[in-house]
C-alpha cells in the first residue's frame, strides 16, 4: 500500500538524533527538566479536547488513508491539530482496527510525538503538551513515559502558577510601596503648596495697600494738576480777554483785490452735490495768500482740492504785517 510506503521513506529519513532521543524517551523515567523562565500567564488548561478532532473522525477510511500519506510527506506527524499523520491514523485504527499497517504506522510515528511533547513541556506551552499526550495515550495508554510526562505537566503548571503568583505579590507589593511613596510626596506637596499659598497671600494683600495708597496719591496729584490747570486756562483767559481789544486795533483789515471761484468739480456738478468748505488762510505783506488750509468740509474731500487752488489765487491789497483769516467757500449746482 501507498501509506506503508510512505512509513518506510519516513523511517528511513528519521535523523540519528531523534532515535537516540527515542530510546531516552522508552527507557527509564526521568524527572522532566525544570522550565528555565516564567511564561507569560500561567493558568491550569481547560478539559482536554478529544485526542483526535470531531473533523477528522468524520472522514472515510480512503480519505483518511490520503491525507495521512501527505501528511507524512508534508512532515505533518503530530501538528497541527487536526492535520496530522498520527490524528488521521489513529481515526483509521478505529474504522479498521485489524489493518496492521496502520497499528504499524502508529508504532512508527509515536517516538516522534513523544519528543515533541518533552520540548512543549520544556517550553512550558502545556496546552500543546496536553495535546501530545493525549495523543500517545490513544496510541498506547501503556506508553512507560506517559506518567513522566503526565507528572511533569502537573509540576510544571503548578511551579509556573506558584511564580506567577510570587511575580504578581511581588508587583503588588511594588505597587503599595510605591503608593505611599506617592502619598508621603502628594502631602510633602500640599503642605508646601499651603506655605506658597499663603505667602502669596500676603504678598498679594501688601501689594492691594501699596497700590491703593499710590492710587490715593495719584488721585490727590491729579486733582491738584486738575486745579493748576483751571487756574492757568483762567488766567490765560482773562489775558486774552485783556488784549483782544488791542489785538483788534492792531489787526489791519483785508481789501481784496481778486477772488476768483472756485472750479465745480465735475462729477459733484454731475451728481448734483452741494456743499461747503472752511478754509484758513494766511495772507503776506504783499497781499497774496503764503499758506491756505481746510478746517472743515461737508461733504469731506469733495470740494477741498477746488476750494485750496481757489484761495491760494486770491489776492489782497498789501498790509503792513501778515493777517491770517478765515472764509466759508459755498458749493452749489446752480449757485
Amino acid at each position: 500500500m501507498s501509506h506503508v510506503n510512505t512509513i518506510a521513506k519516513a523511517r528511513l529519513l528519521a535523523p540519528l538524533a531523534l532515535l537516540v532521543a527515542l530510546a531516552a524517551c522508552s527507557g527509564k523515567d526521568e524527572p522532566a527538566p525544570a522550565a528555565p523562565t516564567a511564561p507569560a500567564a500561567a493558568t491550569p488548561a481547560a478539559p482536554a479536547a478529544p485526542a483526535v478532532s470531531a473533523k477528522v473522525q468524520s472522514m472515510g477510511t480512503e480519505q483518511l488513508r490520503e491525507l495521512a500519506s501527505q501528511a507524512l510527506r508534508e512532515n505533518r506527524m503530530y501538528a497541527p491539530a487536526g492535520d496530522n499523520a498520527i490524528e488521521y491514523y489513529l481515526a483509521l485504527r478505529d474504522k479498521t482496527p485489524d489493518d496492521a499497517s496502520v497499528k504499524s504506522a502508529l508504532t512508527d510515528l509515536l517516538p516522534y510525538t513523544l519528543i515533541a511533547a518533552e520540548q512543549s513541556l520544556a517550553r512550558e506551552d502545556f496546552a500543546e503538551a496536553q495535546r501530545l499526550v493525549a495523543l500517545i495515550e490513544k496510541v498506547d495508554a501503556t506508553a512507560p513515559a506517559l506518567p513522566r510526562l503526565k507528572q511533569g505537566i502537573n509540576g510544571s503548571m503548578q511551579n509556573a502558577l506558584k511564580r506567577t503568583q510570587e511575580e504578581t505579590d511581588k508587583v503588588k507589593k511594588d505597587a503599595e510601596a510605591r503608593a505611599k511613596q506617592l502619598a508621603d510626596q502628594q502631602r510633602q506637596q500640599q503642605a508646601g503648596e499651603a506655605d506658597a499659598a499663603r505667602q502669596i497671600a500676603a504678598q498679594q494683600e501688601a501689594a492691594r495697600r501699596d497700590s491703593e495708597r499710590q492710587d490715593g496719591e495719584r488721585q490727590a496729584a491729579a486733582r491738584r494738576e486738575a486745579e493748576q490747570r483751571q487756574q492757568a486756562a483762567a488766567a490765560q483767559q482773562a489775558a486774552a480777554a485783556r488784549q483782544a481789544p488791542a489785538a483788534a486795533a492792531a489787526a489791519p483789515s483785508l481789501r481784496p483785490v481778486s477772488t476768483p471761484a472756485p472750479r465745480y468739480p465735475a462729477e459733484a456738478l454731475r451728481a448734483g452735490t452741494s456743499g461747503e468748505v472752511l478754509v484758513e488762510i494766511t495772507v503776506g505783506t504783499d497781499g497774496s495768500v503764503t499758506n491756505a488750509r481746510v478746517l472743515r468740509a461737508n461733504p469731506s474731500r469733495v470740494f477741498d482740492r477746488e476750494a485750496l487752488n481757489a484761495v491760494k489765487r486770491w489776492k489782497f491789497e498789501p498790509v503792513s504785517a501778515p493777517v491770517t483769516t478765515r472764509r466759508t467757500l459755498a458749493f452749489a449746482p446752480g449757485g
